[in-house]
């Protein structure tokens, strides 16, 4: 009988490997300011190649928890949640921080045109979004529907499905960032929600660069209260 066997994809070898350096991290076994292995010993320790240790380690500077020090190699830069796995996994967050880059190269833009174009209608619905989500205990529903209904605002019925071909990564994006805000403390909440209405005010006063801006803004916030520990209380 022959056997198939389907290679591991370099993808995934470097998303299991960022998992792995991630959790060093932020089981402080790695801390802050310490330099990482090199990327020849991480070679060797993982048994992964040296394209597959590069990209891990470009991961983790996109996220901001790592940086690189010419000649010198990688260092912790920050230290994520003690509790991020307690509401994602491990192998999970790199594929949720890739959604919050995809997310930041598109949801400004959409958020732009939306100033622009959004009828009476369309700001109706971003406004009852905004309320049930200010009024939400749970905030994931709500959330989303807060911004395909910007998206919806555009006038270009691609936007709202390009949202929601990306709806179960930005729920999981969703979750985890709500789980760790519930468990923090009632200001982070209200920081939360006040980028919410930041972002419904500028559509509503027709800002345009002031919508793309804000979104951009948030986006950037709800990523980094991910990935950054003190902003977890």
């Amino acid at each position: 009988m022959k056997i198939e066997i389907t290679p591991a994809r370099r993808e995934k070898l470097a998303d299991n490997l960022y998992g792995q350096l991630l959790e060093q991290i932020m089981l402080g076994r790695l801390k802050e300011g310490e330099r990482l292995p090199s990327e020849s010993e991480i070679c060797r320790a993982f048994k992964v190649s040296r394209p597959v240790v590069r990209e891990a380690l470009m991961r983790l500077q996109a996220d901001g928890l790592v940086y690189a020090r010419r000649g010198s190699g990688s260092f912790v830069k920050q230290r994520p949640p003690a509790r991020l796995t307690d509401f994602a996994a491990v192998s999970d967050v790199a594929r949720l921080l890739r959604g919050y880059e995809a997310r930041m190269a598109l949801e400004p833009q959409i958020a732009e045109l939306a100033a622009e174009r959004a009828t009476e209608d369309h700001l109706e619905k971003i406004a009852s979004a905004l309320a049930a989500l200010e009024a939400s205990e749970n905030d994931r529903d709500e959330d989303f529907a807060f911004h395909r209904a910007i998206a919806e605002a555009t006038g270009n019925d691609i936007f709202p499905a390009l949202l929601e071909s990306m709806r179960e990564l930005m729920l999981g994006g969703i979750d985890v960032a709500v789980s760790l805000t519930r468990v923090g403390s009632q200001a982070r909440r209200e920081r939360v929600l006040a980028e919410h209405r930041q972002i419904f005010d500028a559509i509503a006063s027709r800002d345009r660069s002031g919508a793309g801006i804000l979104m951009h803004y948030h986006l950037m916030q709800a990523r980094s209260r991910t990935t950054d520990y003190q902003r977890h209380p």
